[in-house]
């Protein structure tokens, strides 16, 4: 196990999706130790001893960590199938896990399927969120189904709930390792295809919410309830269902004030079994309910001028004359360009941080067969233009440099203008001192 942990770390990108070197999904987001630890699953390609090339194909974990929610290191694999004793190595279903902290342990749920063929839910326990995680030898007796999530409430008490045709709820014994009431279906909740359950408390209020089937795909929906083991009122959706991607997994936190909802989508494969995290604020009514979350590829954290600024995942966009592609569709893993075709045409891009000191530079990885000018304009369509990038004509990126002029300090929209030219492709724009 330990083998498998001391790997370089990565830096990845801000935006949505917040994950661009790997496919990730099924995010159980959790702060310790004044961070946000993300725990997703990791969807793989299948591989030659996996018979459905169409299905999901998992064999291991990685953790994330942040202190912005823009810049994520990647701490490596800190579980794999091939490490664990009771696990069938060749089931590759290391499906959604979650993570829980109590008295100085980190605690790793994570469903698998058997040695015997069956889905059933195991803990590893480490000493620090990114592990290493070392993994019980027998799974939870008592439960089975995929999903786990544990939620400590405020006077101690432990809970485990899953799913399996249904979603399930119990009480943890102190151990964290082992059931300590029988398993309750929560009957109550709407019928219908429901899994991925996620459990949190507000202002007394539990809480309980899932991945659900309302029509062809998941909505992310919630019931609330008094009580952890409820029962719980249903009161509607968290998030529509996605045009493109059938499943949703989701997690919900407050950092720094603000909550949040970790969910993915198929961003980086256009295929629906091998997706990527995202990242949008959520926020509350009066009244306790949830407000709708619209998803965003802009995502959420201020991104920092001096570092590359990925335009493609844009606040807002105008409605003819730019488009969004993959760089080199045989390898999506590099990312997204902008396509500016006409004149006038723009993309928005919100909170950009310009800090104390106003750059005095602008570096744009740009392609243009027939060359092209944009302007780069500060917090608003009719906005002070601070730069004029000139793009020639090449069949090849280049980073064009061009001067900065009267751009202010803070934090400030950009709007990317296409002022003149046939055709501009944009990877990224960074700012220099």
């Amino acid at each position: 196990m330990l083998g498998l942990l001391f790997i370089p770390v990565n830096e990845l990108l801000a935006q949505n999706p917040i994950i661009r070197d790997q496919f990730s999904a099924d995010p159980s987001a959790r702060v310790f130790e004044g961070k946000v630890y993300l725990y997703p699953s990791h969807d793989i390609f299948a591989p030659s001893d996996y018979p459905r090339k169409d299905w999901f194909c998992m064999a291991d974990y990685h953790v994330f960590s942040s202190s912005n929610l823009v810049d994520w290191t990647d701490h490596g694999i800190i579980l794999d199938q091939n490490r664990v004793d009771w696990v069938n190595s060749k089931s590759y279903s290391m499906w959604a896990p979650d993570c829980m902290f109590k008295e100085g342990k980190y605690y790793l749920y994570f469903p698998a399927i058997s040695k015997d063929s069956v889905n059933t839910i195991g803990v590893a326990v480490a000493d620090k969120p990114y592990g290493p995680f070392v993994p019980q030898k027998k799974p939870i007796t008592g439960v089975k189904g995929i999903d786990p999530n544990p939620f400590i409430d405020k006077d101690g008490q432990a809970y485990l709930y899953w799913a399996a045709g249904n979603i399930f709820v119990a009480k943890l014994k102190p151990n964290m390792l082992d059931l300590a009431s029988e398993p309750r279906a929560i009957k109550e909740l709407p019928k219908g295809f429901k899994e991925g359950p996620y459990l949190f408390e507000r202002n007394g209020i539990y809480y309980l919410t899932y991945p659900f089937v309302l029509d062809n795909r998941e909505s992310l929906a919630y019931s609330i309830s008094d009580n952890p083991m409820g029962p719980f009122e249903y009161k509607g959706v968290i998030m529509d269902q996605s045009l493109t991607c059938w499943t949703n997994h989701h997690s919900i936190i407050k950092y720094n004030d603000q909550w949040y909802l970790f969910y993915h989508n198929n961003d980086l494969s256009e295929f629906d079994k091998n997706r990527s995290v995202r990242i949008d604020s959520l926020s509350f009514n009066s009244d306790g309910t949830i407000r709708k979350v619209i998803p965003t590829l802009r995502g959420v954290g201020l991104s920092d001028a001096l570092q590359k600024i990925q335009i493609d995942r844009y606040s807002k966009i105008s409605k003819s004359g730019v488009f969004i592609d993959f760089i080199d569709n045989s390898n999506k893993f590099n990312g997204w360009k902008t396509i500016f075709k006409e004149k006038n045409a723009w993309v928005q891009y919100n909170s950009v941080n310009f800090g104390t000191n106003s750059p005095k530079r602008v570096n744009v990885q740009a392609l243009s067969r027939r060359g092209g000018t944009i302007e780069i304009r500060m917090d608003g369509l009719n906005g002070p233009i601070i730069a004029e990038v000139k793009i020639p004509s090449n069949n090849k990126w280049d980073e064009v440099k061009s001067s900065v002029d009267r751009c202010p300090k803070g934090i400030h929209n950009l709007y990317i203008f296409m002022k003149d030219g046939d055709g501009v492709e944009i990877d990224w724009l960074k700012f220099e001192k």
